[in-house]
């Protein structure tokens, strides 16, 4: 026996069709999201990028197929129509901070973090990931602002608000000075870049890269896998050493001590000898100088440069490593000693 849909009982019949267009919309969801796979992958595209997006999009289709059920059986409970429209909203949001990451993403695939030279890839990755962060904060206001309107209770209770908003503006001012002040200086940091990400910095004396840069605080990842965590404010407000600012490449320096009779130029052939196949140094900078002397001792300063910070530590505890070596076995006798001379004592006795 043929069974039609008007013959099928009322609830029965509104079940079958809602579940009619979630599966419309679900299949919608993943034609669009195949199409949209096939244009990623001719113009090099990362998947991963679509799947940020699969959720939200099929929750979003969902909502809306729902909506649509609705409308055409007529159920205009409050019940059923409010929280489908704070769902929509919800989705909605999800979808556009998702496509706020992607776009972000993408933008980024056109620059290598990984290169050696990577001076202009730190600049845009920092400007991208701190105005990505931004938006995000925006759509999130937004979202949830929609949201509570759509409840007529705190609508009302949001005009009752808004008649004392002048006391409470100040109220709240002042409360959230120092977190507005940290928001504008995250901002400040994004436009004028006395750091960025990956920087080689020295801050409170803790030597490290800049990991993270947010509205509100920044993270220092320490050169033991600690982490330092400052407001953003600390770099707009206080000094600190920046050694990638322009560029990676950095000066090293390793400091002997000897005494007057040491020969110094046999020292400057040994350090060339050392950097000459060397794959730490970078061929620019070889300097080997008698910087400062005591009544005791000479202080000898090996100058020598690297690609960057890293590097140029290994180079410069491999060159201190065998120059103490080299002295130890060809000029023991000048290393550092206090001498007496006996034949002056004895005589200043007698």
């Amino acid at each position: 026996m043929n069974l039609h849909l008007h013959e099928i009982p009322s609830p029965l019949s509104e079940i079958i069709l809602l579940a009619a267009l979630v599966l419309a919309a679900i299949l919608l969801q993943f034609f669009l999201i195949r199409f949209s796979g096939l244009i990623a992958r001719k113009q090099g595209f990362d998947k991963k990028h679509l799947k940020m997006l699969k959720k939200p999009i099929l929750m979003v289709f969902i909502v809306i197929a729902l909506m649509f059920g609705f409308n055409i059986l007529e159920l205009n409970e409050p019940l059923l129509e409010h929280p489908i429209v704070v769902l929509l909203i919800i989705s909605i949001t999800w979808l556009f901070i998702n496509i706020v990451k992607v776009g972000g993403n993408l933008l980024l695939l056109q620059y290598d973090m990984g290169e050696e030279d990577n001076l202009q890839a730190r600049k845009v990755y920092t400007q991208i990931r701190v105005f990505e962060r931004i938006i995000i904060v925006l759509i999130l206001v937004l979202g949830l602002g929609l949201a509570l309107m759509t409840f007529d209770s705190i609508r009302h209770f949001g005009v009752s608000l808004l008649t004392s908003a002048g006391i409470a503006g100040i109220i709240i001012g002042l409360a959230a000075q120092r977190l507005i002040g940290n928001i504008l200086a995250g901002l400040q940091l994004a436009i004028t870049q006395p750091v960025r990400i990956d920087d080689v910095v020295i801050v409170e004396g803790e030597w490290g890269w800049i990991e993270e840069i947010t509205l509100t605080f920044v993270t220092i990842r320490i050169w033991d896998k600690r982490r330092l965590v400052v407001p953003s404010t600390y770099f707009i407000e206080k000094p600190f050493q920046n050694w990638t600012r322009n560029s990676a490449d950095i000066l090293g320096t390793v400091f002997l001590y000897t005494d007057y009779l040491f020969p110094v130029d046999e020292l400057r052939k040994e350090v060339e000898r050392l950097l000459r196949d060397n794959k730490l140094w970078d061929q620019k900078v070889n300097v080997t100088q008698v910087t400062n002397t005591s009544e005791r001792i000479m202080e000898i300063r090996v100058l020598v440069s690297a690609k960057d910070s890293p590097t140029a530590w290994d180079l410069r505890v491999f060159l201190r490593e065998k120059l103490i070596d080299f002295i130890q076995k060809n000029y023991p006798q000048h290393l550092p000693v206090t001498r007496i001379d006996m034949k002056s004592s004895y005589s200043s006795l007698k």
